[in-house]
C-alpha cells in the first residue's frame, strides 16, 4: 500500500494488468484508422479534461493532444498555474491520450490537422476564444472537421480555485452550502449576466461514471498486485511520477489505489482538505494509465494496528518505500493559488467578459435569421 511514498505488493496467481486488451480483429479486416486531434491548456488537469479525451477518444482509434506553451496561454488567457513542462507530463498520463504534440498553436487550423494526419479535431460543447475574442475553432468548422462532445457538469478550474481560497469545508457535502455557492459564482466574474461556460454547476457521481472510467480488467495470473493509498487530492504531477514509479516496480503490474474518505483525510490534513471530494477524486485517479483498480473509501491503516498503520504489510516482508523523485504537494498547488489570486480573478473576468460578448452577439444573429413574424412573437 502507499501513503506517504509507501506500497505493498503481492502476486497475485489468479489475477490483472489494467491495460486494455490488445485487439484480436484481422488487421486486414480492421477499418482505416481515425486519428483524431485534441488541444488545450490543460492547466490544473481534472476530470472534466479527462472525461473530455475518452469521449474524444470513442469517435475514432488514435488520438493525439495538442498542448499549448506558457507563452500562448498567458497571450490569450493569462499565466497557467503550471508550467508547461508539468502539463505535458500531466496530459501523457490520461489513459485514452495515445500521444502529445508539445507547443500546439492556440488556434487550431487545418494546416496543424493535417500536419498530424487528423481526420478531425474534437472539443467540448463550450467555446474557446483568442485575446481578440474569435473562435479559435472557426476554420476547421467551416470546413467540416470539428466534432463535440459532451462538457462535464460540475467540475472547472474557477470552481478548484476558489475551493481553494474559500477555505471551508462545503464542497465535502455536494456544495449545500449557500455561502459556498454564492462565493463560487461570484469568483472572477464581473458585473452582468453570466456566462453558462465560465462557471460552477454541482457534480453527482454515478454508476456509469464509474463504469466509463474504469478499466474493467481484473488482475492475471503471473501479475504483480501493487497496493498505494492515500488522499490523491487534486490529483497532480507529484502524484503521477509516484504512480509511474510504482507501476515500475514490476514487469506485469496491477496498481490499485485506496482512496480515503473526506472525513478521513480532514482529520489528518486538517483545513479544507481535501479540496476535491471522494467522488471526483476516485474520477481523477481512475483516469491515470498507471492505474488499474481504486478503493473507494480504503482505511487508513492497512491491517488492524491503528497506531503502525503499516505494521501488518512490514511483518510480511511485502512493504517499500519509493522516491518518486517529486516533492510537489497538494499545500504547494494551494499557495501557488494564493500567491496569485488577484491574477486568476483577472484571468476569468476577462475570459467571461468575452464569452459574455459572444452570446450577445449570437442572439442577435438568431433574432436576425428569424422570420419577422416569428420575431414579432418573440417580442
Amino acid at each position: 500500500m502507499i501513503k506517504n511514498g509507501h506500497f505493498s505488493e503481492q502476486r497475485d496467481e489468479a489475477g490483472g494488468s489494467g491495460k486494455p486488451a490488445a485487439s484480436g480483429c484481422n488487421p486486414e479486416k480492421r477499418k482505416r484508422i481515425v486519428r483524431l486531434w485534441c488541444d488545450g491548456c490543460y492547466d490544473m488537469v481534472h476530470y472534466g479534461h479527462s472525461n473530455q479525451l475518452r469521449q474524444a477518444k470513442a469517435m475514432g482509434d488514435h488520438l493525439i493532444v495538442g498542448v499549448h506553451t506558457d507563452a500562448e496561454i498567458s497571450k490569450h488567457k493569462g499565466p497557467p498555474v503550471f508550467t508547461q513542462e508539468e502539463r505535458y507530463k500531466m496530459v501523457r498520463a490520461i489513459k485514452w491520450v495515445d500521444e502529445i504534440v508539445e507547443g500546439a498553436p492556440y488556434v487550431t487550423t487545418l494546416e496543424t490537422l493535417d500536419k498530424y494526419n487528423c481526420d478531425f479535431c474534437v472539443h467540448g460543447d463550450d467555446i474557446t476564444l483568442t485575446v481578440d475574442g474569435k473562435d479559435t475553432y472557426e476554420e476547421v468548422k467551416r470546413e467540416g472537421r470539428y466534432r463535440e462532445c459532451k462538457r462535464t457538469q460540475g467540475v472547472s478550474t474557477t470552481d478548484l480555485v476558489g475551493r481553494m481560497l474559500l477555505m471551508t469545508k462545503a464542497h465535502h457535502s455536494n456544495l449545500d452550502n449557500s455561502n459556498y455557492q454564492q462565493h463560487t459564482d461570484d469568483f472572477g466574474k464581473g458585473p452582468g449576466t453570466h456566462s453558462p461556460w465560465t462557471g460552477v454547476s454541482q457534480f453527482l457521481q454515478t454508476s456509469q461514471k464509474i463504469i466509463q472510467f474504469a478499466s474493467g480488467a481484473e488482475p492475471q495470473p503471473g501479475d504483480t498486485i501493487i497496493y498505494v493509498a492515500g488522499a490523491f487530492d487534486l490529483f497532480h504531477i507529484g502524484h503521477v511520477d509516484f504512480l509511474e514509479m510504482v507501476y515500475k516496480q514490476a514487469e506485469r503490474p496491477y496498481v490499485i489505489v485506496g482512496l480515503h474518505f473526506d472525513q478521513e483525510v480532514n482529520r489528518y490534513k486538517g483545513k479544507n482538505y481535501p479540496i476535491m471530494n471522494i467522488h471526483e477524486r476516485t474520477l481523477s485517479v481512475l483516469a491515470c494509465r498507471y492505474v488499474s483498480e481504486v478503493v473507494i473509501g480504503a482505511p487508513y491503516a492497512v491491517g488492524k494496528d491503528l497506531l503502525d498503520h503499516f505494521k501488518e504489510p512490514r511483518l510480511r516482508g511485502i512493504f517499500r518505500t519509493i522516491d518518486s523523485g517529486n516533492s510537489l504537494t497538494t499545500d504547494d498547488i494551494v499557495q501557488r493559488i494564493i500567491a496569485n489570486r488577484l491574477q486568476f480573478e483577472a484571468r476569468n473576468q476577462n475570459k467571461e467578459a468575452k464569452e459574455r460578448a459572444v452570446i450577445e452577439a449570437m442572439k442577435k444573429r438568431e433574432q436576425q435569421d428569424l422570420p419577422e413574424d416569428a420575431s414579432q412573437s418573440a417580442q
